[in-house]
């Protein structure tokens, strides 16, 4: 699934079944590639409208159940409850699900919500996993440090380096090796990922996106960097527009930039002050792109708002 459903098209894969999945195609890569992979693949437009009323629909089945419930994404939540067999709790939050929407749920146990957000992904699809402190371990040392909720590619490679490969290794590494390579916070930060620490408190206060932005992918790439700059002003434009009911004042302004073949960058600025003024947002946005060097067809533009953390 994704662009308007057509794969011979320039676009992205928003999400895949996992019949799909068994043949390579994953979220993120180019609908043409997700084509030669699985061309008997049905490709379905992206429906942000169709998404958000089912994810309403799922969020209300869980808070049906007496638990306190942290709405994480469109289809992710955490649930905080004190029960003394959480198996069966989760298999009457997927009936409840199920009933409600008639879709399929996977299911996390955990003692935080790190241990929890990972064994979702164990539990999948359909199913239910409980990873605790008890089986962390056992569970985790061998696997691959991308395997941790909060390291990807980027930083696995930069682990790699270190001769560190695996959850196992993290767990072991120096903290002041690790403080010298990523920084003081994140180097013992990212330890800790590896021992399972993480916070487990649960809030049901409403979650607020950070961000909102626009991308556009052209079917022809857009040469002339006069063009990208005018495409640019014109997303921002449309951006503000979409912003116009938000009561938080937008702080930095991000553009991404994706070259032909696929090269991505993102460059961003600072808003002069907060501010929900298009006129500002456009400035910023046209900022943010001079830093980038224009020397290569663009393919794929977006404007992206940061907001402020406090609403006013």
């Amino acid at each position: 699934m994704g662009g308007d459903g057509d794969p011979t098209k320039r676009g992205v894969v928003s999400t895949a079944s996992y019949e799909a999945r068994r043949f390579g195609v994953r979220s993120g890569m180019a609908l043409r590639t997700a084509y030669k992979r699985c061309p008997e693949a049905v490709f379905l437009p992206v429906d942000a409208e169709a998404y958000l009323a089912v994810s309403r629909e799922v969020m209300e089945a869980l808070r049906s159940l007496p638990a306190t419930v942290e709405v994480a994404g469109w289809d992710e939540a955490f649930m905080a409850l004190e029960t003394d067999d959480p198996e069966a709790v989760a298999r009457r939050i997927q009936q409840s699900v199920f009933e409600r929407t008639g879709l399929r749920s996977s299911v996390g146990i955990g003692d935080n919500k790190l241990r929890a957000k990972i064994a979702t992904g164990f539990g999948k699809p359909g199913g239910v996993f409980h990873l605790d402190r008890t089986n962390w371990h056992q569970v985790m040392d061998a696997r691959p440090t991308e395997a941790l909720w909060g390291i990807g590619t980027k930083t696995a490679r930069k682990l790699g380096a270190l001769g560190i490969a695996t959850v196992g290794d993290l767990a072991g590494a120096d903290e002041e090796a690790l403080a010298r390579a990523f920084g003081p916070s994140t180097g013992p930060w990212i330890r800790r990922l590896a021992t399972g620490e993480g916070p487990s408190e649960v809030s049901a206060e409403p979650w607020v996106a950070r961000s909102h932005g626009i991308e556009r992918t052209y079917q022809v790439d857009v040469g002339d960097p006069a063009e990208v700059r005018r495409r640019v002003q014109a997303l921002s434009r449309e951006l503000s527009e979409r912003l116009a009911g938000e009561e938080r004042q937008v702080i930095r302004i991000v553009v991404k930039v994706r070259f032909a073949p696929f090269i991505t960058k993102t460059r961003s600025h600072m808003t002069d002050g907060p501010t929900r003024d298009p006129e500002e947002i456009e400035r910023a946005a046209v900022a943010a792109l001079a830093k980038l060097e224009l020397e290569r067809p663009v393919r794929l533009l977006g404007v992206k708002a940061e907001f402020e953390r406090s609403v006013g």
